[in-house]
């Protein structure tokens, strides 16, 4: 155990990331020594920030809490602190699971730590603004997380019962924040939220992401804006048009889907039906030229029978989605499938057709994968493995979506270069330096 080190591991989404990452900053300024997801934490303290989202995220939480548990009998840690969503949903259940954990906090209440730990330096502590943080993903990108929360309730959905209401940040501080991390090299701007299209709907009275996004767009060293996780109804169909305007808006959007039946999205509460939903995807490439979508969509959910899984089948192979993720239903405490739905498909059946769609999936990024080879492409460079650089494209989002392997160039993480593509696999594709 190293005396003044604390241990922060971070699980779960790149939202979870920036609570993290805010931590860091914040522990870093009251002088104390700081490392995230370190393989062999042995910190004075160790904090973890959980999940809480599926059954495979809280398992994952819970079976790490209990190793640090363990750790801690063993006097490889001191304390151990346990903050996040998977605690802001279940905490008096887990104080009386895991006496081992020393303290808990919520999704937000985890400032509070801040407070109750001793400075460590002889300087006054200057409590950073409520958004700098230590970034720990690579310097030239990063995640922007410009709102809290969810009002759709969807009935599959516990993110609402975790993380309250829809919060917007006003758009003043989120550019203050963007014009920050440009000072410090950040050029890729991955921007995040639990539902984009609801983004200033509470601070303003309407939907403000366009004015965001065009506003963000204008800052000098802004090479490249994503969008992630945007919700099919009453999405904001003025963002088109800034994406199709400013160049360094990537050509990339994250909308999850979940499904194209009228039976089963009304079961989910989606607010949208198949037809809508096809309108949507057709506007969306009419009016942004190259525009590539990353989608997610679910299988097994109560009332698809074999006829409901046909239409997604057909859907995918109609819409041929340039990234598309999915999965299997899984019951969540509390929401509204969990009272109200029965959940009898079988787990083999949500399991084939789930293997089944991801095959069809994997065809047709193959292909699109195909249709790359011989054109030129820019490309980021995010790390180096021997000879070769690895990167992304605009259509690429950071840790889902394809990797460009390049050989014959010197570029530098974080460095720009122009890429023509000589091969292509399902999921990569492989390049050299023009």
């Amino acid at each position: 155990m190293k005396k003044g080190l604390i241990d922060v591991i971070s699980l779960g989404c790149s939202k979870n990331l920036i609570d993290s990452e805010r931590l860091l900053r914040r522990l870093s300024a009251k002088g104390y020594e700081v490392r995230h997801d370190a393989e062999d934490p042995n910190g004075e303290w160790v904090v973890v920030n959980t999940c809480g989202f599926i059954q495979d995220a809280k398992e994952e939480s819970i079976d790490l809490i209990l190793q640090l548990g363990n750790r801690k009998k063993h006097r490889k840690i001191g304390k151990l602190v346990v903050m996040g969503c998977l605690s802001q949903r279940y905490m008096d259940d887990l104080k009386k699971e895991i006496p081992e954990v020393d303290v808990w906090y919520g999704k937000y209440d985890w400032k509070d730590l801040i407070d109750n730990l001793p400075d460590k330096t002889d300087e006054i502590y200057h409590r950073p603004k409520d958004w700098e943080r230590s970034l720990t993903t690579p310097p030239h990108s990063t995640y922007l997380k410009i709102s809290e929360g969810c009002n759709r309730f969807c009935s599959f959905c516990a993110i609402p019962l975790i993380t309250g209401r829809h919060t917007s940040r006003p758009i003043e501080e989120i550019l203050e924040e963007a014009h920050e991390l440009v000072g410090k090299g950040v050029k890729e701007f991955n921007i995040i939220a639990q539902d984009l299209s609801s983004y200033g709907t509470d601070l303003y009275d309407r939907q403000a992401l366009p004015e965001l996004i065009d506003r963000m767009a204008q800052i000098e060293g802004v090479d490249w804006i994503r969008l992630h996780y945007a919700y099919p109804s009453d999405f904001p169909m003025e963002l088109l048009d800034v994406m199709a305007r400013r160049d360094n808006v990537c050509k990339y959007i994250d909308i999850a889907l979940q499904h194209v039946s009228d039976k089963v999205l009304d079961n989910m509460h989606r607010h949208i039906d198949g037809a809508s939903t096809r309108k949507l995807l057709a506007e969306m490439r009419k009016r942004v030229p190259g525009l590539k979508i990353r989608t997610t969509l679910m299988v097994g959910y109560p009332g698809e029978g074999e006829k409901e899984f046909d239409e997604l089948i057909d859907f995918v192979k109609e819409q041929r989605f340039e990234r598309m993720g999915a999965f299997a239903y899984s019951e969540e405490d509390d929401t509204w499938a969990a009272k109200n739905l029965d959940d009898n498909i079988p787990e083999d059946v949500k399991r084939q057709r789930l293997n089944r769609l991801m095959e069809i999936q994997q065809e047709i990024a193959y292909g699109r994968n195909i249709d790359m080879i011989g054109k030129t492409i820019k490309v980021l460079i995010d790390r180096i493995e021997g000879n070769t650089r690895i990167g992304r494209t605009q259509w690429d989002s950071p840790e889902v979506d394809p990797e460009i392997y390049v050989n014959g160039s010197e570029a530098d993480p974080g460095d720009f270069i122009n890429v023509k593509i000589t091969k292509a696999e399902p999921f990569e594709l492989f390049g050299e330096l023009v």
